[in-house]
Formats: structure tokens, sequence, C-alpha cells
């Protein structure tokens, strides 16, 4: 057995050590799929029964449309696929709605599984023995966590099955007619399936292509001879569909249809220009697509050849992007380290929210608003998937990995694989990370009191009383006469803690982030992990104990120097508590973070001065929250606790800081990616 990590031949205990770690990781990923999954059922099936599986209740249920005689689209909002799907759906009309719910969302669990097995078969070979052990139960967890696979299981779509159907075709039956004939059939369902035939075809399999083609006119057909009124009104009087939606302009709709008409353009204009684009952007990306189909990647072509569809479609849905998913089997980058950015990207796009992803600003609305559809289009025409006759394709650069350094502990580290690198990250990857940690840190805040202020203003204030309590015992209950000393006789002071409170929090770290970044990308990846880990701590912190600040306890006298007198006798006081959840004061990430840069500058510099800069900092950043009124002197030790468990997870997990100076680096000579380069093996360096 060859070794994951480099390559090597691997015998005796070894080879055991090594295939009993990855039979536990595969059962760890197995376990996170099932749990991913179980999720997912609970989260319909605890759903109150007129809010869960809405577009099939409108369909199929005792008022539904399939229920109703006359035509199909007499209520366009309520239904919109194809006639062959009525057609296919009207026999579920006729089964009791809470079997019929159960039975559908189970379905479409069995569906998700099924695609997630045929598409972990699928990927390109060779693949390497760890990827064909995880691919499955990886490939589950990711569907499962998408976007398009979570609305169709709530709303109750088939969106599901059209995928299937083509990865079916393309991967698991023998014989081309009995691909063509699946392929077809979510033709049928899903008009734009038909660009899987010009695949087909020019890929060699003409019979396969021909067969597709053959039997969606064939159901077609069938559908026009059951219903010919509502085909004629499907296929001529709306267009194949186009006219059915009754807001296109929606955000959901991420097609380039959907994305002209949100930039402003109507009429004759919007409609040449996106026949034009369409043209253009099926020519472009089938012909990708055939090409890393004669290379052997089939799965990615298939990928292409659906984010095509994605695009050129005149609507194209939330719950129907899946295509997109599949195209994070496309290898991108020359160095190893390179090769996550694009999954991490559409994985990103597919999952997660695109306020998430990118912050609420005007000039940004454009690309926030077309996220999965600049994936799909990035992916059908721009980017460069590596072909596998390509050196780089199986054998990336490699990952410049520093020289491991003892530890105090021969525990540590508790993950060797996570080695210390020595390369600059990624910086888009890094802004991601930095966007969505603070997207999930907004959200935590948020729910920290259960989503409302109102709700979660008692137990705050409780909470307060304790703190203040245990301050008054401890006898460090300072936090009133500085407030109110600041206010009453400095008041040049307010003001400038009033300004350092406001402006530093956020300035001050993601400045030492940038410089780390570009000087010491080394020790910018230490002191990243360590304020992840920080923050994160911080989060549970929030959910756990939601915290009333100072400035928003009733009764105590203090004074809001940032944000003004309170009314608390309102339940929702204050423009600040009207935007944010005020009650995640403990710990306290402004000082928690400012002890972050403090460190990081006392560790990493060379000059007496920038350390001084180190050590003010955080004594600026206490004076201010308390001068202020935002937060209790325990909070500040809340943050400073959290700060130290940062760093020593980032050091249990990684090993020790490796140290990275040279005597020529020390004088300035040597430029920092050289010096970097330079490990020096000193003993325990604690980092």
């Amino acid at each position: 057995m060859a070794n994951a990590e480099h390559g090597g031949p691997v015998t005796g205990a070894a080879a055991g050590s090594v295939t009993g770690r990855m039979s536990a990781v595969r059962v760890g990923l197995w376990l996170i799929a099932a749990v991913l999954a179980v999720r997912q059922l609970v989260a319909v099936l605890s759903t109150p029964r007129g809010e869960r599986l809405t577009d099939l209740e409108t369909w199929i249920g005792p008022e539904g449309v399939l229920h109703v005689k006359g035509s199909l689209y007499d209520a366009p909002d309520r239904f919109t696929g194809t006639p062959f799907s009525g057609l296919v759906l009207k026999p579920f009309s006729r089964a009791a709605e809470q079997a019929l719910g159960w039975g559908w969302t189970f379905g479409s669990l069995a569906l998700v599984v099924v695609l997630g097995l045929v598409a972990a078969r699928a990927l390109p070979r060779p693949v390497s023995r760890r990827t064909s052990l995880f691919a499955a139960p990886v490939a589950i967890s990711l569907l499962m966590l998408s976007l398009p696979v979570r609305n169709a299981f709530t709303l109750g779509q088939t969106s599901i099955l059209p995928v299937l159907l083509v990865l079916l075709g393309c991967f698991a039956v023998r014989g081309e007619k009995a691909s063509g004939v699946l392929i077809g059939v979510g033709a049928a369902l899903q008009p734009t399936v038909l660009l899987f035939a010009p695949l087909l075809w020019f890929t060699g399999r003409r019979r396969a292509a021909l067969s597709s083609g053959v039997t969606f006119a064939a159901a077609t057909g069938l559908a026009w001879a059951a219903m010919p009124h509502d085909s004629w009104t499907y296929w001529v009087h709306h267009l194949a569909g186009a006219g059915l939606s009754t807001d296109p302009a929606a955000n959901a709709n991420q097609s380039l249809h959907g994305m002209l008409l949100r930039f402003g353009l109507e009429g004759p204009l919007e409609i040449s220009l996106f026949v034009l684009l369409s043209v253009a952007v099926a020519a472009l990306g089938l012909r990708r697509a055939v090409r890393y189909a004669r290379d052997g990647q089939l799965l990615l072509a298939v990928a292409i050849t659906g984010c095509v569809a994605v695009a050129v479609s005149p609507t194209t849905w939330q719950h129907q992007l899946l295509w997109v998913l599949l195209a994070v089997v496309g290898q991108v980058g020359k160095r190893a380290s390179d090769r996550y950015m694009w999954p991490v990207l559409v994985v990103l796009a597919l999952t997660l929210p695109s306020k998430m992803m990118l912050p609420n600003m005007t000039f940004l609305e454009p690309i926030r608003d077309n996220v999965v559809l600049i994936a799909a289009l990035a992916a059908a025409c721009a980017v460069p998937f590596l072909s596998r006759t390509s050196p780089l394709y199986r054998n990336p650069l490699p990952t410049d990995h520093a020289t491991p350094v003892p530890a105090r502990w021969s525990w540590v580290p508790l993950v060797p694989v996570w080695r210390r690198v020595l390369t600059r990250p990624n910086l888009v990857l890094e802004l991601l990370l930095i966007r969505v940690g603070y997207s999930a840190y907004q959200q935590v805040r948020l729910a920290a009191t259960g989503g409302t202020i109102s709700g979660g203003r008692a137990t705050a204030e409780a909470h307060g009383r304790q703190i203040h309590s245990i301050e008054q015992f401890l006898h460090i209950d300072v936090e009133h006469w500085v407030n109110h000393a600041v206010v009453q006789h400095a008041t040049w002071l307010k003001d400038f803690f009033n300004f350092y409170y406001t402006s530093f929090h956020f300035v001050v770290p993601l400045s030492v982030l940038a410089v780390l970044y570009v000087r010491r990308p080394a020790d910018y990846r230490w002191a990243r992990s360590a304020l992840g880990f920080a923050t994160l701590l911080a989060l549970i912190g929030f959910w756990a104990y939601p915290l009333a600040p100072p400035r928003l306890m009733p009764g105590l006298g203090f004074i809001d120097t940032v944000h003004g007198a309170q009314d608390f006798s309102k339940p929702n006081y204050g423009t600040l508590t009207q935007l944010t959840n005020q009650y995640a004061a403990m710990p306290s990430l402004h000082f928690g973070w400012s002890l972050w840069c403090g460190v990081v500058i006392v560790v990493l510099s060379r000059r007496w001065w920038m350390k001084a800069f180190g050590l003010v900092h955080p004594l600026c950043t206490v004076s201010a929250i308390v001068a202020t009124g935002n937060h209790w002197i325990l909070d500040a030790v809340g943050g400073a606790t959290v700060v130290g468990l940062g760093f020593f997870l980032t050091y249990a997990l990684q090993g020790p800081r490796a140290r990275t100076v040279t005597g020529e680096a020390a004088k300035g000579d040597v430029p920092a990616e050289v010096a970097g380069g330079a490990v020096a093996q000193r003993g325990a360096g604690s980092g």
C-alpha cells in the first residue's frame, strides 16, 4: 500500500496503523453523513403540517392543482413544471396526505444517498485509496448541507430526480439506449437536460443521444395527447415555461434571464441579450464539456453541462442548482495548497446564504445577488480545470512545510498531519474565511438570547447582576467610578475612549493579519489559527451565557458614552438593541482581539517601540471598554481566557510555532519569504 502523504511504500506495523486510522476516519465520515441525514428528516417532519412540503401540497394536496379540473396553469404561481411532470404526479394525488409526506421525505433522502454514491463512483480514474474510501460519505454530506437539497426537502420538489437520472444514465446503466432513455425522461421533467444530448453525440455516444431525444419526444407527446390544452399553454403560449414565473427577477432565479432583469433590462433588449449570451455560454460550455469528457473526466463534463443548463434556463430556482455542486470534482491549480480553492468556493456558494459570503454593501449587490450563477458561469466557461494528461494533475507542486520543532509534551502535536506551512495561503480563501467567520459571529450574537431582544433581556440582566455581585465580592467593581469620572471630569478622555472603542476593534487585528500575510506567511497561519480558535470559543460563551453590559443594566446608573441614553421603559430600547443583540458581552472580544494583537506583536516584533505598542493597545482597549460602560472587568478576564486557550489549542494541535528568524533576516537584509524557509530548531518553542 502506498503512503497517502508521501507516496512511498508502507509495510508491517506502519501499514496496519495507516489502515486503522483510515478506517476510523471513514466510520466518522459516515456518522457525520448519517447525522446530517437525520437532521434533515427531523427538520422537515417537525415542521407544522401547513408549512412543510409547501410546493408538494400546492400540487397534490387535497386542494392542489392536480385535483382541480381544468388547466394546470390557470394559477401559474402554483404549478410551473412540464405537462409530463403533471402527468407523472397525478397518481400521487390519490395518496393519503400524511403518508405521502412521509414517503416523499424518505424517498427524497434515498435519492440523495444514491446520488452521492453514484457521484463518488464516477470520480475520474485513477483515484487514491483514501479518496475511494472517503468519497461517498463526503459526497452525501455535502449534498445534505447544500441549499438545493435542503430546499428540495423543505418544499417537496422533484429537482433531485433529473440530476440522478442523468448520472445513472452516464455512469450506472449498461447500453447506450438505456442511458438515453434515462436522460430523455430527465429532459421531459426538466427541459434544459436536453443539453446533455449534444454532449453524448460529440463524445461518440450517438445512440444514447438519439435515444434521449426520442424518449423526450415520446414523453412530451404522451403528455400532449393526454393534456393537449396544457401542453399548448406550456410549450407555445408560455415558451417552454419561461412565462410561468410570477417574478423572474427575484434573487432566487439564478439564471442569465434573472440576472439581466435584476440589472433593470426589460423587453426586446433583454430578450435579445439573453438569447445571445445563452448561445455563447452553451457553445463555449459544451465545447469544454466535450473536451473534458474525452480526457476521461466525464463527471466534470456532466457538471459543466449542468452549469450551462443553469445559466441558459429562463428560470433556475434555488432547488435546481445542484449541478453546480458537482463541479467540485475539477482540479484547479499548480500547487497542492491551491487545490482547495475551487472546491471551497463552490461549497460555500452552495451551502451558505450569499449575505454571509459578501458584506451588505451597495457596490457588491450585483455579485451577492448572483453568486451561484457566477459560480455556474465560471465552471462552464472560465475555470482552467487541469487535464488528466497534465503532469500536475496527480503530482501538484508540493507544499513547503516547516521542519517540526520539538514540543514540551510527547502528545503534541495532536494532529501531526496539520503541519506548519511556510507558503502564503490563498488570499481569496482567507478573505472568505474572515467574512464567513464574521458572519457566523454576528449570527451567534443574534441567536444568543433566542433571536429576540425582549425574550433574552431578563436572562441577560440576571447574568449582569451575577457578574456585578461577583465583582463586588472581589472588590473590583470599578466600572461605575471609572465611567462617571471620565464623563464628568475628562471630556477629552471620554471622546478619546469613544473613538478608540468604535475604531480600533477591527482596524488593528485586520492590519496585523495583513502585515503578517505579506511579510511573514508562516507566522500568519499561526496567528490566524489562534485568533480563529479564540473567536470560536467566544461564540460558545455568547451562546451559553448571554450577558447585559453595564450600560444596559437599568438601575445601576451607568452612562452610555458611545450610543447615548437608553429608554429602559421600552422592551427593545435604543437604536443598537433594534439592530443587533447587545447581550453578548461575555467574553469581551474587544479586549480579547486586542490582547491577541498584543501577543502577536510582542512575540514577532524585533523593535522595542513595536513591542511597546503591542503592550499599550490591550491596555487602552480595556480602559475604553470599562470607561464607556460597554463591558465588565470580568468580561476582559473572559476575553483573555479565550485568547489563551486559542493559542494553546493551536500549539496542541499543530505543535510549537516554527522559529523562522535567522541572523540575516533579523537585520532586514533577507526578504521574509526567504527567511521563512530557514527554520531553526530551538528546543521547545511554545509560540
